[in-house]
């Protein structure tokens, strides 16, 4: 049944997806189930490579660069104006988006959304904590000190409420800390489902990053 709902709301919900994730909005509501382990050491397939993004002269310039899946479409984030109300759709904590790939074109409604802040020092577990703990919506939070490229950080896979489907969904990120600043990567889709079918784009994502020049 939830598969058929779904199916009826994919074309319409990427904009409502995307203004739910920033804000955080909808009451809590906890899941059956307890979030799978961030994976590691290939346990995810990789996805066909398609451009990159992060390095100057990419579609957004990132402390990191990475790999992208094929047809997956980068763009940059702009700042809203300080006194636009759409200001704080942009930050999540000490964070500010600047980049969004977006799944659509390659099938999915979802994306890879790459948020940045310009602190060079600290841990990447600490980075994330204050990511996730800004969502007052985030629960069963299970941390993972991993790898991305060769690049120390740290995974977390945790769960959101979905007030569009009625349901909680699972989520994943990860963060670096580079000398060019902190990056958190994260991927969320319409629920876990579709999450799990873009699984393979964030693993391509994670281990071709490389901090850039």
């Amino acid at each position: 049944m939830k598969r058929n709902v779904r199916n009826v709301v994919r074309g319409a919900v990427a904009l409502a997806l995307a203004g739910a994730a920033l804000t955080g909005c909808g009451e809590e509501k906890s899941a059956p189930s307890a979030p799978a382990k961030p994976s590691q050491g290939g346990a995810t397939a990789t996805a066909a490579k398609g451009s990159a993004v992060g390095a100057a002269g990419s579609a957004c310039t990132l402390p990191v660069a990475f790999d992208l899946a094929a047809k997956w479409k980068a763009k940059p984030v702009e700042p809203e104006a300080a006194d636009s109300p759409l200001a704080g759709l942009g930050k999540q904590g000490p964070f500010t988006m600047a980049c969004e790939m977006d799944a659509k074109p390659a099938g999915n409604v979802g994306f890879l959304r790459a948020w940045t802040e310009d602190a060079k020092s600290g841990t990447p577990r600490s980075a994330l904590e204050a990511f996730v703990g800004a969502n007052k919506n985030a629960s069963k939070a299970t941390y993972e000190e991993i790898k991305a490229g060769s690049l120390p950080a740290t995974e977390v896979v945790f769960e959101t409420y979905n007030k569009l489907m009625d349901e909680s969904k699972q989520e994943r990120a990860l963060a670096v800390v580079t000398p060019k600043g902190t990056l958190v990567l994260h991927l969320s889709g319409l629920d876990t489902q579709e999450q799990t079918e873009m699984l393979p784009a964030y693993e391509l994502a994670k281990s071709s990053m490389k901090a850039t020049p």
